[in-house]
């Protein structure tokens, strides 16, 4: 029981801090401004949480090119520091590379579950059709994504369904990461 209580608000304050730290990896990729002049009401939220972890390994790990590496880094450690937890906790019973595996594994999870997360609001608020900052920035942080499907799902009715499209996609590559993450583990295993 203490180890599932454990496994649970390290699952989820590891998967908040690595979401966040994979938000603003993809906010400074699409050049969304996030000081506090810009208006931007998430870019604070997303330094507090962040800039502890990111802001040092930025000294050691550069960008490339549009690609903030030290937000990239920084969710995959969390995922790692997850995981190494649990597995002292369950007395260590598979190889550190295992772990290391996992981690990958963990953020591509992270960055499927938070697309998913985001294409829901956008889509629950582009029903409402409000006009606000957020609203605003969800369109940025999904329209780059929704933009291909767009283009082959016509509107039917005047109804946009590429969101819908999307989340079909999305859990369809939740599941083939699943199986990919499998085959990966047991070929570790058989090493």
């Amino acid at each position: 029981m203490l180890y599932q209580i454990i496994s649970l608000l390290l699952e989820v304050s590891a998967g908040l801090l690595t979401g966040v730290c994979l938000l603003r990896l993809y906010m400074q990729y699409q050049r969304i401004p996030m000081s506090e002049r810009s208006g931007n009401p998430l870019g604070r939220f997303i330094f507090a949480l962040t800039d502890w972890l990111v802001l040092p390994l930025r000294r050691i790990v550069p960008a490339v090119g549009r690609w903030d590496t030290a937000s990239l880094l920084a969710a995959w450690l969390l995922q790692l520091g997850q995981l190494l937890i649990l597995w002292l906790l369950a007395g260590a019973a598979t190889g550190m590379v295992a772990l290391l595996v996992m981690a990958v594994f963990g953020v591509l999870r992270m960055v499927l579950s938070g697309l998913t997360g985001l294409v829901i609001v956008y889509a629950v608020l582009s029903w409402v059709q409000t006009q606000s900052l957020l609203s605003d920035l969800l369109d940025r942080l999904v329209a780059p994504v929704l933009t291909p499907i767009r283009r082959m799902v016509p509107l039917v009715g005047g109804v946009d369904l590429s969101p819908l499209a999307l989340l079909v996609l999305l859990q369809i590559a939740t599941i083939v990461l699943a199986s990919v993450q499998s085959a990966v583990m047991l070929s570790i295993a058989g090493i």
